[in-house]
């Protein structure tokens, strides 16, 4: 889908440029599931595990550009890359049409500043505006600054799946499933 980009504020009054990815942006897209994922434990790759090439995000971008109802929206501020928010459809079956997943990751140095709310309030306009009827996502039971901000934007806490990840040391992980009616 494409998102005519728009400009906001964030909390420290910088601009955030909101808009679509573009195949151009594929290199830097790599880059950051790259550097996010060594950023926090709440993600569900290792970096070395990022092996996708620049050909596969490019096409993988296009599809979503192409899609009626999914989008990969970017942020960027002061012309750089700071973070992804993702629609998806949950299945292409009629019966979960209502239904869609969304994302989100920011670069650590820009969490906290009500970029990610913005973000992920953006998604969920549009994921409204196109039909779903709700939003689902899976969270790290131990990543309270994302599961305060969900509950905040009304998503409530339906189930949890323990054991969601192991850990190279061997410790797990539970993970949280959230919807937020739309």
């Amino acid at each position: 889908m494409l998102f005519e980009e728009i400009s906001v504020k964030d909390k420290l009054g910088r601009t955030v440029v909101l808009r679509n990815a573009r195949p151009e942006d594929s290199l830097d897209l790599i880059q950051y599931l790259k550097t996010t994922s060594e950023e926090t434990p709440y993600l569900i790759r290792e970096p070395e595990e990022i092996t996708i090439t620049e050909e596969k995000e490019e096409q993988f971008i296009r599809a979503k550009m192409e899609a009626e109802r999914e989008l990969m929206l970017v942020a960027f501020t002061g012309g750089k890359h700071i973070g992804n928010c993702s629609l998806m459809s949950v299945a292409p079956y009629k019966r979960y049409r209502h239904r869609c997943d969304v994302a989100i990751a920011l670069y650590k140095e820009y969490c906290g500043s009500g970029i990610g709310k913005i973000m992920l309030q953006t998604v969920l306009d549009v994921a409204k505006s196109v039909g779903y009827e709700q939003a689902e996502l899976e969270v790290m039971a131990e990543n309270k600054d994302a599961i305060a901000m969900y509950e905040k934007l009304g998503f409530i806490r339906y189930g949890t799946f323990p054991y969601n990840m192991k850990y190279a040391e061997g410790s797990y992980m539970d993970a949280y499933w959230m919807m937020k009616k739309l």
